[in-house]
């Protein structure tokens, strides 16, 4: 999709170059192909850009009219990553993935995002523009503070919000960056001491080739322009009435899982919380097959 709109301004996110947009595009291909097959791909114009989605969807009609999932991706990725759980989520109901504004990926920005309400004025537009009236919103890391933005904001359309680890919840730490330079700094590491490396960060991009791909081109290609995740008050947490499951690493350098599992449900009412072993910031990756039986469980119950 060409870029060349948002080349002329610097508080948008953009790619470097065509070449660069290009091979990008093409290691998402290859992750994308990890996953289930989209069913079609569809662009929704707003009023801040081009929204890129991949819509997957059940062989089985009755599934077919069930109420929709739509996911939205970590900072610095595209909907590609989820790969790992599209296969599972698809087989029960409609699904929609989104590539942000701001992050690399298929969508094209041209006016900023960098307000919250922004932030949810453009996830509202979008899915009005494809047509849906009533969705469980999954978001993961960054996705998982739009997410629950969007709880907090315009919850009109939602029937549940799960939250992958996410954004949001509290000030993001040091540490949290430090394990993040660290990851990328490890995508350059010889191939024999990655396996290592992947156990010890909790990076599986290290460990998938595709992934790493991506990744690493992701840094080179593309300029990154979005809202900072601001963590919600309690007042605001209090006020969100959509049906919520938070699901956090114990081993999460973004959030103090032991507190946010506490703190959440205590906060939002009838929200659950659950902390995954094994794993940190990303359980969806880690521990797809059992973060997927979850979430179709917690949908599923809300229907």
């Amino acid at each position: 999709m060409p870029q060349t709109a948002a080349r002329a301004r610097a508080d948008v996110g953009r790619y470097v170059s065509d070449a660069c947009r290009e091979r990008y595009f093409a290691a998402c291909d290859a992750v994308y192909a990890l996953g289930a097959p989209a069913l079609a791909e569809e662009d929704v114009e707003t009023s801040f850009g081009t929204t890129h989605v991949y819509r997957y969807g059940p062989t089985n009609e009755a599934a077919r009219s069930r109420t929709p999932v739509v996911l939205v991706h970590g900072a610095g990725s595209c909907s590609a990553m989820w790969y790992p759980n599209t296969p599972a989520l698809s087989a029960d109901r409609p699904v929609y993935a989104i590539d942000t504004l701001g992050d690399p990926g298929r969508s094209a920005q041209r006016q900023p995002v960098h307000r919250p309400e922004r932030a949810a004025q453009w996830l509202d537009e979008t899915l009005t523009g494809l047509g849906l009236e009533r969705v469980h919103l999954i978001g993961s890391s960054y996705g998982g503070w739009l997410a629950l933005n969007q709880a907090h904001r315009r919850p009109g359309r939602l029937a549940s919000v799960t939250l992958l680890d996410p954004g949001g919840l509290e000030k993001v730490g040091l540490r949290f960056f430090v394990w993040l330079f660290a990851g990328l700094f490890a995508t350059f590491a010889p191939k024999a001491l990655r396996p290592r490396l992947a156990a010890w960060l909790e990076q599986p991009v290290l460990v998938v080739p595709e992934l790493r791909t991506m990744i690493r081109t992701a840094v080179r290609a593309y300029r990154i322009r979005r809202p900072a995740p601001l963590p919600l008050t309690e007042e605001e947490l209090s006020a969100i009435r959509t049906p919520l499951y938070l699901v956090l690493g114990r081993r999460s350098l973004l959030v103090r899982p032991q507190r946010q599992a506490e703190r959440v449900p205590r906060l939002v009412p009838g929200a659950r919380a659950e902390i995954i072993s094994g794993t940190g910031h990303g359980p969806q990756i880690d521990q797809a097959e059992a973060i997927n039986r979850r979430m179709r469980n917690f949908m599923a119950s809300v229907d």
